[in-house]
C-alpha cells in the first residue's frame, strides 16, 4: 500500500452555531450542530482541527478543493475565501449532534476571536479534521502539562482522560483570576494557575516549569505536553531537553501562536522550529 493510500481522509463539514456562552471573561464556548456532526465520530477529543470562517458579506462556507491530478489545493475566489485557523474541539456529543469549540476572546484583532464574539445561532462555520483516532499522549508515571489560554482545550481533554492514579502537575496561564476554569483531573495532578495580564509576554510559564520538582530517577517514566505561545514553548523545550536531559519521546511541544504575528504570518517561523521538536498544530 502506498504512503498516499495510508493517509487518512479529510472530513469537511459545515456546522451551525447552536449556543454560545462566556465561560470566563476571556473565554467563549461555542456549541455547533448539524447532521454532518456524525462524520467526526472516529476522531479524538483534544485533537486539532481547522475552522473555516466566512468573510464579511457571505454566510456560506467555501472550502478549498483538492486536485488529485496536480496534487494542489484549489482555493475559492478571494471575495468568498474563508479565514482558516487551527483550533481544538473541546467536547463532542453524537446523540445531541453537538461539537464544542472554545475560543480565547481578544477583541477583533483576529478573525476567529471576532467571529466568536459576534456569533449567533444559525451562523455557519466550516470544520475540517483528519478522519482517524489519535493518541494524545503516551502512558507515564508522572506528567508535566503546560498551556496558556490557547492550550486549555487540549490540556482539559488530557486531564479528563488520565487514569485515576496519574500523578504530575499542570501549569496554566490565563489573563486574570476571573479566567480560572473548573477542570476535571485526577487527585494526583496539581493544577497551578498563573495570571498574566498581557498574554504572550513575560516568563511565567517557563519560570513555573523551572521551579517544578521533576522526578529524576530512572524508575519513574515521565511525559510533558506543552501548548502555548512560541517563545514560551521554545524556552520550556530548551530547558527540559538541554538542561534536564529529557529525551525527545518524553515531550510534545506545540507552538499555537506567536506574539505580534498572525497565524498566517507565523507559520513559516514556527515550522522552521519543527526541526528542533517545536511543532505547529496540524
Amino acid at each position: 500500500m502506498s504512503e498516499k493510500e495510508n493517509k487518512p481522509s479529510i472530513i469537511q463539514a459545515v456546522l451551525f452555531v447552536k449556543d454560545k456562552e462566556y465561560v470566563t471573561p476571556h473565554y467563549i464556548r461555542v456549541t455547533l450542530t448539524g447532521e454532518d456532526i456524525l462524520k467526526f465520530k472516529d476522531t479524538t477529543i483534544g485533537v486539532n482541527n481547522k475552522i473555516f470562517i466566512p468573510p464579511a458579506g457571505t454566510d456560506q462556507v467555501h472550502f478549498p478543493a483538492y486536485d488529485v491530478q496536480t496534487n494542489e489545493w484549489i482555493h475559492p475566489p478571494e471575495k468568498v475565501r474563508p479565514f482558516v485557523r487551527t483550533y481544538t474541539h473541546r467536547a463532542f456529543d453524537l446523540e445531541k449532534k453537538e461539537m464544542v469549540i472554545d475560543f480565547v476572546a481578544h477583541g477583533d484583532s483576529g478573525p476567529a476571536s471576532a467571529w466568536a464574539i459576534a456569533a449567533k445561532p444559525g451562523d455557519a462555520l466550516g470544520v475540517a479534521m483528519k478522519d482517524k483516532k489519535s493518541t494524545l499522549y503516551p502512558k507515564a508515571d508522572w506528567y508535566l502539562l503546560v498551556a496558556d489560554g490557547t492550550g486549555i482545550p487540549v490540556l482539559a481533554a488530557i486531564l479528563e482522560s488520565l487514569p485515576a492514579e496519574a500523578k504530575g502537575i499542570a501549569h496554566i496561564e490565563v489573563q486574570d483570576k476571573a479566567d480560572l476554569q473548573h477542570l476535571i483531573a485526577p487527585d494526583g495532578i496539581q493544577i497551578n494557575w498563573l495570571y498574566n495580564e498581557h498574554p504572550g509576554t513575560g516568563t511565567w510559564l517557563s519560570d513555573a516549569v523551572e521551579h517544578t520538582v521533576i522526578p529524576e530517577d530512572h524508575l519513574t517514566t515521565r511525559f510533558g505536553y506543552i501548548a502555548a505561545e512560541f517563545t514560551a514553548v521554545k524556552n520550556i523545550r530548551d530547558f527540559l531537553r538541554k538542561d534536564k536531559g529529557w529525551e525527545r519521546e518524553e515531550l510534545y511541544a506545540y507552538a499555537y501562536w506567536k506574539l505580534g504575528v498572525s497565524e498566517d504570518g507565523s507559520v513559516k517561523d514556527r515550522q522552521r522550529e519543527q526541526r528542533e521538536q517545536i511543532s505547529t498544530p496540524d
